[in-house]
This record gives structure tokens, C-alpha cells and sequence, in this order.
């Protein structure tokens, strides 16, 4: 089951933008444009995690976490500001959220900051693993050997299908249609591309290998 994220954020534009990513690296987002919707968005979905904004209309971020926190909410909470004073981080900090983020923010701090949320509440996710492959699903996160390795979103989908069928021989066709669907008849060699680069970034021994004639087979 895909983590569910809260963002409570007045500026459309960024908050689109955030949705748009964290959805693209697997995240389940809904979004808010006030600290009131927010407050009853908390009550209602229980997200894993809440992003909130401090200046927002009406109620500020502040406040709200404070609401929240006193409403038993016990989750994680990163909170993004415009302002980079001290006070407003402490303020930001004792008002019961984890972590504190100054606009602009740049995102893969921002999903890094995530994920260590994460692992600090043990929101940790379904773990799927062979030899010494262990993918997280839900935070999409890859280590081999406890070396944390960077994937792109198609790169991830393909290991974790082998990992779910290992040491059986899976067909080209069986891989393109899970992976690519209806797109992979523009180009039937974008698997052999893209196992390459598996192969690549998970260094030796090799655990994915071609079967002539038909497709591959994860083994050790």
C-alpha cells in the first residue's frame, strides 16, 4: 500500500508541482489549500505524513500543527517557510513538527528529508528482497549490499517486478507488457536498455541474466 501524504499548501502553482512529484516517485498526495481543509483532511485520511506551509490564509501553519498534535495526531511533520529566522524554525519546531524546510526548496532534499521521516516514525513499508536486493516498496528505496541505490521510477518498476518472480524465466513479452504496456511496440529494445542499466547500477556479481532466445531470469 502506497504511503499517504498530506500537503497543505496556499501557492497552487508549488503545490501542484510537489503533488506531481511525490505521486511520480510513489506516494499517494492529496492536497489542501487551507489550514482548516487541512485539519479535517487529518481527522478523515490519517496520512503517514503531513507538508505543511506556515503562511497560510486565515489559520497558519503553526497553529494548525499545534491543532492537530492536540487532536492526537502522531505522525510525522514537515513544515516549508519563506522566512529563514531562528525564532520561526524554533516556533515551527516546538508547535510539534519534525522538520523544517526553507522555500525554495530543492527536490531531492525534499524527498530525502521525507524519507527520513519516515524512517524515524517506522513507517518503513512492505519490504521485498532476493540475495542481497532489498527494495522498499512503499518508499521506493533500493540497497544492495546496505548501499543505497539511486533508481529511476521505470528502473525500480523493473526490479521489483524480477524480485517478485525470482529464479523463474520471464519472457520479453511478459516483461514489456507489465512494465511498458501498449508503448513498448515503439520500441521492443527499451528492455534491454533498461536491464543494462540494472545491471550497471547493481554492480557484480550479476544477478539478472539473459536467457537466449526467450528473456531473463534473476538469480544468484
Amino acid at each position: 500500500m502506497l504511503l499517504k501524504l498530506l500537503i497543505i499548501e496556499d501557492d497552487l502553482e508549488f503545490a501542484d508541482y510537489m503533488r506531481r512529484g511525490l505521486t511520480y516517485d510513489g506516494y499517494q498526495i492529496h492536497v489542501v489549500h487551507s489550514a482548516e481543509d487541512g485539519i479535517e483532511e487529518v481527522r478523515r485520511r490519517r496520512p503517514d505524513l503531513i507538508i505543511f506551509d506556515v503562511m497560510l490564509p486565515y489559520m497558519d501553519g503553526i497553529t494548525a500543527c499545534r491543532r492537530v498534535r492536540g487532536a492526537g495526531y502522531d505522525g510525522p511533520i514537515l513544515m516549508l517557510t519563506a522566512r529563514d529566522a531562528i525564532d520561526d524554525r524554533v516556533t515551527g519546531l516546538d508547535a510539534g513538527a519534525d522538520d523544517y524546510m526553507v522555500k525554495p526548496v530543492e527536490f531531492e532534499e525534499l524527498l530525502a528529508r521525507l524519507r527520513a521521516l519516515l524512517r524515524r516514525y517506522n513507517c518503513e513499508g512492505t519490504i521485498i528482497s532476493y540475495s542481497d536486493v532489498r527494495l522498499n516498496i512503499d518508499l521506493r528505496t533500493a540497497l544492495r549490499f546496505d548501499t543505497t541505490i539511486t533508481l529511476t521510477r521505470t528502473e525500480f518498476d523493473l526490479l521489483y517486478f524480477l524480485l517478485s518472480y525470482p529464479e523463474q524465466i520471464l519472457s520479453r513479452e511478459i516483461l514489456l507488457e507489465n512494465i511498458w504496456g501498449a508503448t513498448f511496440e515503439q520500441n521492443p529494445n527499451v528492455l534491454d536498455i533498461y536491464v543494462s542499466r540494472l545491471r550497471r547500477k547493481l554492480g557484480e556479481p550479476s544477478i539478472i541474466h539473459t536467457v537466449y532466445g526467450t528473456g531473463y531470469i534473476l538469480k544468484k
